[in-house]
Order: C-alpha cells, then structure tokens, then sequence
C-alpha cells in the first residue's frame, strides 16, 4: 500500500490488490514506529494521521524476576514523533487508500487475490487473479511481491526462503485495562516465562511468549491454570483473569525468521516480509517492510516513469535493503537464542543481563535501543516528488 501510494503519488500507475473486501483484521502488529512517522511527516501527512485513535509509547520497561529497568527511552529521538504510535493496522491502511485516491494514477481492487504470475521470455509481465471471483490477467511493467512471509507472488517466483529460526511462539490475548492501571509498555520475564503488555487504551494487547511448539500442551492443561501463571506475572490483573473464557481466546501466532537469498527476477521484486519475514521482536516488521516500500519508490520511479527499468534497478533495492534487514535480523537472533530461549527453558538467573543493568546505570544509555528501535539500523528518506 505504501510502495502504490508513493508510486501513484510521482505519477507511475499502480494497481493494489488486497485478497480480502476490507481490512478489518487483527493484525496485532500495530507498531508504527518513528521511522514511519517521519515518513509521514515527509508527506506532509503526519499531523492527519494523528488524528486517528492511536495510544503513544515512548518508554519501554522490563521486568526481571522483580526487578525493573527502564529499557529504552524514545523522547529523545531527533523527529517530530519521537514515540511508537499503536494504531489498529486496518486504520493505517484504510488512511493510505484514502490518501492515494487523491492521484489518479493509485487503485486499489479489494476482493482481489493474485494466484499466479505471468511470464513471457523469462520475464515476469503481470499476475494472474481472481477479482471479485472473476478470473482477470493484470498486465504489469513490473509485479511486487508484499504478500507477507506466506507469499504467492514469491512461491509462484520459485523462490524458496532460507528458514533462520526461532525458538518461541506467542498467545495473544486481551485483558480490560482500568484507570488505574499504568500506561507503561512492559515485559515481564520469569524463570519459563515471558509476558509483554500494550498499552491499547481501553485494553491490553497481551503476548505470552512460550517454547516453539508448545502452544497445545499449553492449552490440554486448560484456562485456569493459564490463568493462574498470568496472574502471578502480573498480580494487578489477577482480578479480571475472568475475561479469559476459555483456550479460545489464546490465539497462537507462529514465530518465523527467514529470508531470500534473492529478492528479484526480471520484471518481479519481492518486499517485507515477503522477501524477509521477522521476529515479532522490537514489533519492527511492519516498519523494516515500509522502509522497503520508501526505498522501493526512491529507486525505481524514475525508470519506471521513463520506460528504461533493468535488472540491475531491482538488484539496486535489494543491495540498499539487503544489510538493514541483515543487521536487524541479526539481533533478533541474538535476543532469541541468548535471552529469549533460556528465560523459556529456566536457566537464565533472574536478573538482568548486563546490558540490560548498563541501561539502568547510565540512563543516557538507553537511547542506544531507542534509536535502533524507533528508527532502525537505516532509515529511508522519501526522495520521490508529488507529480
């Protein structure tokens, strides 16, 4: 939606499809972080798309055994947004689509699912889809892949991902937040648990994160005993634990980290997770996928509007995307095997690592993850002028 927005914006024509009617899902990764809002703040659409519900998170705290530490503190950030802004995703891009309609080169087909590829001469030169159930051929200089880490585009591609790991999965579930309560973001980790709490204004976006593939054991031993564990995490919730009616309401989100070797093929180039699929740690997938789109439209516009793109313009994206999504990669992975996978399996102490106590001791520290956070390892700068 980004990439068609910023493409339409410069006068490239570009057609959206969008499998479903509307997108009223519960995406869950509802992070817009600084790094996208001051890509809006480039368009000169930030202050618009602050209008919409949003709760602001500017601090991150963690939790320890009972010990806290103050993790990362975003204030400081040199942009007008200096916060993480959680907003339903279906709002962001509901607020895209509007705003593309405004040039008369952006469409969007809903009820539009791509199925295939069209290739003539090794080159890819459109996708097959269904349009409101009607088969339809839609012919294309050039098709990109932002189907998500399940992706037809990059399937029918050829293109098989090199599977990273990741030793957790996550339930999420919600819980009523009272006014009483804080409006802190926090993670709370335990000797075989761990549990992040967002601040969603009139609730909390709870993850539970648990060993890879232990979700059924999990939920044979039942919502009481689920229940029980949350409520000795957090002791401020043990009295609306009642709203966890049953297993149901724990929905499982299979954690994946992988990526292609090679993002392109003449005509065809794959982004986001399409390209790239993320931990859900840090809630930076979304945004690493937005500053694809940026660079995407920085890069590509001017051969696209001229009639000369090549091979070597798709290479170009790839080349300046390929080491951000590494580095960031690379840390989850550190995260993952080195905090997140002994907390799950019980043998890390209950205190902090010491990385973690460096931030407690020197506050001024803790715009070190703030920046990585807020505003990745390489943030993309819109380039591409409205026609």
């Amino acid at each position: 939606m980004m990439l068609g927005f910023l493409l339409a914006r410069s006068d490239v024509k570009a057609v959206v499809l969008e499998k479903h009617g509307d997108f009223l899902r519960d995406f869950r990764g509802d992070t817009v972080h600084p790094s996208t809002l001051n890509v809006m703040d480039e368009l000169a659409l930030l202050d618009e798309f602050l209008k919409l519900p949003h709760q602001r998170i500017s601090r991150f705290t963690g939790q320890f055994g009972e010990e806290r530490v103050m993790m990362a503190d975003l204030s400081h950030l040199p942009v007008r947004a200096p916060f993480i802004a959680m907003m339903p995703q279906w709002d962001f891009l509901d607020f895209l689509a509007a705003q593309g309609k405004r040039y008369p080169a952006f469409t969007v087909l809903m009820n539009a699912e791509a199925t295939g590829l069209i290739e003539d001469g090794g080159r890819v030169v459109g996708v097959r889809a269904t349009v409101g159930g009607q088969a339809q051929e839609i012919r294309a200089d050039l098709v990109v892949g932002a189907d998500g880490r399940h992706s037809t585009v990059r399937e029918s591609a050829g293109f098989t991902p090199m599977v990273l790991g990741a030793p957790m999965d996550v339930l999420w579930f919600r819980i009523s937040h009272k006014s009483g309560d804080t409006a802190e973001t926090m993670g709370r980790f335990d000797r075989g648990s761990i549990l992040v709490m967002l601040n969603r204004g009139d609730y909390w976006q709870c993850a539970y994160v648990i060993a890879k593939g232990s979700a059924e054991t999990l939920k044979a031993a039942g919502i009481e005993a689920f229940r029980q564990r949350i409520a000795s995490l957090m002791p401020f919730l043990a009295d609306r634990m009642g709203e966890l009616r049953s297993v149901d309401d724990l929905k499982l989100l299979t954690v994946g980290v992988d990526r292609l070797e090679t993002w392109w093929k003449p005509g065809l180039l794959c982004i986001g997770d399409a390209a790239h699929t993320m931990s859900p740690l840090g809630g930076v997938g979304v945004n690493i996928a937005v500053q694809d789109a940026v660079a995407a439209a920085n890069m590509l516009v001017g051969p696209l509007k001229e009639g000369r793109l090549k091979d070597s313009d798709l290479q170009a994206v790839q080349e300046r995307r390929r080491w951000p999504m590494r580095a960031t990669q690379a840390m989850q992975l550190f995260l993952q095997n080195r905090m997140i996978a002994p907390t799950l399996a019980g043998t890390r102490p209950l205190r902090p690592p010491w990385p973690v106590r460096l931030l407690n001791a020197v506050p001024l520290l803790r715009r070190i993850p703030a920046r990585l956070l807020g505003m990745g390892v390489q943030p993309e700068h819109v380039n591409t002028k409205a026609a």
